[in-house]
């Protein structure tokens, strides 16, 4: 990669991913096309769109750091298991063809929008059936929540086009929190997630730094931006976002 215009669709890809990184979680749809584009191979793209977009998850936990305050405890829990996740994602993808996933992402993204638009009315009938004031407030994992909570961390470390929007469904559905709340830990997990993988691609894998410097800068601040502008979004409009973010994505990858 070369030309002066290359650098700039970088450099625009790296901030508008980072603004998807904080608001609706399908950065990388953005940003590894670009990649190719300008005449990366794909597995250099998508290192180097790994580590570059980890200053995007920075970003975008110190815009959501009110947020994170909330439930301390669990937000390291949850940030921990992203990060066991990205360290197999990171396996995965230098071990196995890119075909294995292929196949099973889009369908798997599909599917966490339907919970993703349905976990209003779930959460809605469970109260209902242990009656008011019956229900516990869950506010920590279950052993199923922390297994699909490792899984996202693993597709995040592998690719990770459309993981925020399964994580989003995935704490949604197994934690009694705010929107803003979860979208705060989604954020924060998946960096840990591409932190790890990152470190393990720097090692062992192919990767082009001028991509990852350009992705860097310019992601960081799209990463806080879309932090601030996601916090001020009724909770229903950032769940239509992810659900609108989450379908392109799946399109766009059956396509």
């Amino acid at each position: 990669m070369d030309g002066l215009l290359e650098h700039v669709w970088v450099v625009l890809a790296g901030f508008g991913a980072g603004l998807l990184t904080s608001t609706v979680g399908v950065a990388s749809l953005l940003s590894f096309p670009v990649l190719l584009a300008v005449g990366l191979p794909p597995v250099v793209a998508n290192v180097s769109n790994t580590l570059g977009l980890i200053p995007a998850g920075a970003g975008g936990a110190v815009g959501y750091r009110d947020e994170l305050k909330v439930e301390p405890a669990l937000t390291v829990r949850v940030i921990a298991l992203s990060a066991v996740g990205g360290l197999l994602g990171a396996g995965l993808l230098l071990a196995l063809p890119s075909s294995v996933f292929e196949a099973v992402v889009p369908w798997l993204i599909l599917g966490t929008c339907v919970l993703v638009a349905a976990q209003p009315r779930i959460s809605a009938a469970l109260r209902a059936r242990h009656g008011p004031g019956e229900r516990p407030v869950r506010l920590r994992l279950s052993p199923v929540a922390t297994a699909f909570v490792v899984l996202t961390g693993v597709y995040g470390g592998y690719f990770g086009a459309g993981a925020g929007v399964m994580m989003i469904a995935v704490l949604a559905l197994s934690l009694d929190l705010d929107f803003g709340v979860v979208a705060g830990i989604r954020t924060t997990s998946l960096m840990a997630s591409n932190l790890v993988a990152g470190i393990v691609f720097t090692l062992v894998a192919e990767v082009d730094w001028v991509v990852v410097a350009l992705l860097a800068l310019s992601s960081v601040g799209g990463g806080y931006l879309g932090a601030r502008i996601a916090r001020r979004l009724p909770a229903t409009a950032l769940r239509a976002a992810v659900l609108v973010a989450g379908v392109v994505a799946a399109v766009t990858l059956l396509v």
